[in-house]
């Protein structure tokens, strides 16, 4: 099946990658010639693993190309995703301009009938408009489907390949017919597509994480709860992950979610709730919660050192949000840099991924290392922000020579706290009392 995909983000390369993968012809469409160039010539523009051997495949294949424009990227498209960057305006909504810019577009250029999918996250009632936007113009029947996704970055190509479900919204028996063609290979063993109505998609997505938000968030709770009681959060964690309807996944206490995902679709559901004159008490709790919980280990360790952290020298270790993706967006390790270097000390960082992207964003507010030991040289304590499997089993003899402090403040408990006692080092994580 020919289709077209419109955006080449994290979602939109994933989702035109993986269609190609099953066969398809698929067209990647996007303003940015740089990055238009870049893909072109296979050099892929986001890191997610597994992402770039089967990209090289299809685009040496012919599957998958690349333009700058929409109107050479649909013809004979049978389907077209919106795979469109969706920013949080000032109040929490979900900023649609370039969805319904292209959708504009798309009404004037269209020649003949066309499936448009939205597969960016949008707020219920965003198809309607989508559908409005292109009947301004259109001079062809089309029908307009909402597909949300639902990638972890990380993991993003499993999830695609082998998802545990696919949602769909859908009003007519054609585009269906089109949309259950295109995900045929992805459900050969048997996990479920699950058809609805447009706007009970739309919210399936905000809904679900959502869900997982509120459970993180509520596993934080737990976890200061832990610390003030002197209970330990892990073995609290596994008492209620074994009940088989709460389950064991995003149970685990830390620094706080973030990334391009939870953080802007709860604050868009909470503002679409406030729109239909909805207060949405729980999620309110989850952001105030979640934006508090970035910064729980800065009262950590300003106690340790006395409430003067002018002049101390802290090591960083990680700095995407989470591990497998350089991914910065709402990273807890950000705000920690901020805190700590407007407290007077300065950091130097080590992240696998995601430096380039700090050191954009960023600057030099901060020193990078090379790697995650040369990070620890002269510091008076580590902190950890990212849960990379390069930190969990660290050579921790040359981690004892090289922190000054042999001070460790974890925010995503990835030490056994009674080992690292033994090994000598000052430990505070979240959720378990401290060891030295």
């Amino acid at each position: 099946m020919k289709i077209a995909v419109v955006g080449t983000g994290y979602v939109g390369l994933v989702t035109g990658t993986c269609f190609a993968e099953t066969g398809n012809d698929v067209t990647c469409i996007d303003i940015d010639q740089k990055k238009v160039d870049l893909l072109s010539a296979g050099e892929i523009t986001i890191y997610e693993p597994g992402l770039e051997k089967i990209f090289l495949r299809n685009l040496k294949e012919e599957r998958i190309r690349f333009t700058t424009s929409l109107k050479d990227g649909i013809i004979g498209a049978k389907i077209i995703f919106l795979a469109l960057p969706t920013p949080p305006g000032e109040n929490g909504s979900a900023d649609l301009k370039y969805v319904l810019g292209v959708a504009n577009d798309l009404g004037k250029i269209m020649k003949d009938y066309a499936v448009i999918v939205d597969k960016s996250t949008v707020p219920v009632g965003t198809a309607d408009k989508v559908r409005n936007a292109i009947a301004q113009h259109a001079k062809v029947e089309f029908d307009v489907v909402s597909n949300p996704e639902f990638l972890r970055e990380g993991v993003a190509v499993d999830d695609f390949m082998k998802p545990d479900r696919v949602v769909i919204g859908v009003e007519s028996d054609q585009a269906k017919k089109y949309m259950s063609e295109l995900y045929a290979p992805f459900v050969r063993s048997g996990n479920p597509i699950i058809y609805m109505d447009l706007r009970s998609a739309e919210l399936t997505k905000y809904a679900a994480n959502s869900f997982l938000a509120t459970k993180i968030s509520f596993m934080n709770e737990i976890a200061q709860l832990c610390e003030k009681m002197g209970a330990d959060v892990d073995m609290v964690r596994l008492g209620v992950g074994s009940d088989a309807r709460i389950g064991k996944r995003f149970l685990f206490p830390g620094i706080g979610y973030g990334g391009s995902c939870f953080p802007k679709d709860v604050q868009a559901l909470v503002q679409s709730s406030s729109e239909v004159n909805y207060e949405f008490k729980i999620l309110n709790a989850v952001m105030h919660v979640n934006e508090k919980q970035k910064l729980h280990l800065i009262p950590k360790i300003s106690a340790y050192f006395k409430g003067d952290l002018k002049g101390r020298h802290f090591s960083l270790w990680g700095l995407a949000f989470k591990p497998n993706t350089d991914d910065i967006r709402e990273a807890p390790a950000l705000y920690m840099i901020d805190a700590l270097v407007a407290a007077g000390a300065t950091v130097c960082a080590f992240d696998p991924e995601a430096m380039n992207n700090v050191k954009q964003q960023i600057g030099n507010k901060i020193s990078y290392a090379d790697n995650q030991y040369e990070a620890l040289s002269n510091a008076d304590a580590l902190i950890i922000a990212t849960e990379w499997n390069e930190f969990r089993t660290p050579d921790f003899q040359k981690m004892y020579k090289h922190i000054k402090g042999k001070v460790i403040f974890d925010g995503r408990n990835l030490f056994d706290t009674s080992i690292i006692k033994d090994l000598g080092f000052y430990y505070e994580s979240v959720g378990r009392a401290a060891s030295n």
